[in-house]
């Protein structure tokens, strides 16, 4: 079996939302943030210069994510991009393929030139803020937290690159 990531294409949609909502009905509530990035990914993710990252095990989509410019500017002279909406398929956890998303987002970002990569979660994800973790990113507090559009959200990580 053999997992590969790749960049979205249109017919990638109806999976790229259904991975989305399968994690967020099944521990939290759907917000509006939620639908609008989902509902219309093109104008909210891909137009403002973000890309959406697929990936596929022997040719089906397990997982998805995406990197864009962030909901808030610090206005602190750098070029910071922001990671959303990263989803694996439930049954297949532990396989690697958060990390392969997680590793071609920031990928992605480096050829976008950003400085910063942010993201956002909620504590009781404990499997994906290990992730972040593993993958170089550092909490944030304080006075260097962002706004957040989401209720759930209550963990804010930033990676340098």
């Amino acid at each position: 079996m053999t997992l590969t990531t790749r960049r979205y294409t249109a017919t990638d949609k109806q999976d790229y939302i259904a991975l989305n909502l399968d994690w967020i009905e099944e521990s939290f509530t759907l917000e509006q943030s939620d639908r609008d990035q989902l509902e219309d990914l093109e104008t909210t993710i891909l137009k403002p210069g973000g890309q959406i990252i697929i990936a596929e095990w022997d040719g089906r989509v397990v997982g998805t994510g995406a990197i864009l410019p962030p909901h808030h500017d610090p206005k602190d002279g750098r070029n910071w991009l922001e990671i959303v909406k990263m989803a694996a398929r439930k049954d297949l956890h532990g396989q690697g393929i958060g990390r392969a998303v997680l590793e071609a987002l920031i990928a992605e970002g480096r050829t976008m030139a950003a400085d910063t990569i942010w993201l956002e979660t909620n504590n009781d994800l404990k499997a994906a803020i290990r992730l972040y973790e593993r993958c170089g990113f550092q909490h944030l507090s304080g006075d260097d937290l962002w706004p957040t559009p989401y209720a759930r959200c209550n963990v804010q990580m930033a990676l340098e690159l």
